[in-house]
């Protein structure tokens, strides 16, 4: 029996992959970029060919997940004004299984309360137009997003004078609820705490 391969091969053999791709080891010859020149003559070929070439190879990846049940979780630990979590959420190259969709859900509680303990007198945004933009929102508008999603995630911009706290609020599959393409099947809303004065950059 052949061994099967971790959460933490995949993302390796992925991020090799990668590497591979972009050095133009890899190249998906039979891509063109389209039959119109105008727009030809802007986009290189070689770089679509590198491009699609690792995404056929993730696709592979994402297949071999379902297959063997390899978990897409990766687990994080983040500690904000005295306060840690130590959480999951699903690596960004890999796939989230129904089973992981099921630990992401469990999570939710845990990290909101984090959240909200280490939000306290900060300013709440919603960012929109695929995060360009972002309206100044307060608690009970959070929680109203709330109500309608499944899982959460968490992520933070610091440096010596600027914090920024961002929450994803989330439903569906992770993979597809980034950046609203999956909707509304998946999807998921941002919201950033800041100091402030201060205005979201993330």
């Amino acid at each position: 029996m052949t061994n099967v391969y971790t959460t933490q091969n995949l993302i390796q053999i992925l991020a090799d992959e990668r590497q591979a791709c972009l050095k133009g080891e890899r190249l998906k010859l039979e891509i063109t970029v389209s039959i119109d020149p105008v727009i030809d003559q802007f986009i290189r070929t070689d770089g679509l060919q590198k491009f699609t070439a690792y995404q056929d190879f993730k696709a592979s990846i994402h297949e071999y997940q379902r297959e063997h049940q390899v978990s897409g979780i990766i687990w994080q630990d983040v500690t904000l004004k005295g306060h840690t979590l130590h959480y999951p959420e699903i690596d960004t190259e890999l796939i989230a299984l129904p089973s992981d969709l099921e630990i992401l859900k469990s999570a939710k509680s845990s990290i909101l309360d984090f959240w909200y303990a280490v939000t306290v007198d900060m300013d709440l945004y919603l960012s929109f137009n695929i995060g360009k933009q972002h309206q100044k929102i307060n608690i009970p508008d959070v929680e109203r997003i709330i109500q309608r999603t499944e899982w959460a995630s968490f992520s933070k911009w610091e440096n010596s004078n600027f914090l920024e706290i961002i929450l994803q609020l989330g439903w569906g599959k992770p993979e597809d609820a980034k950046y609203k393409r999956g909707r509304p099947h998946s999807g998921s809303e941002f919201i950033h705490a800041v100091n402030p004065g201060n205005h979201p950059i993330g």
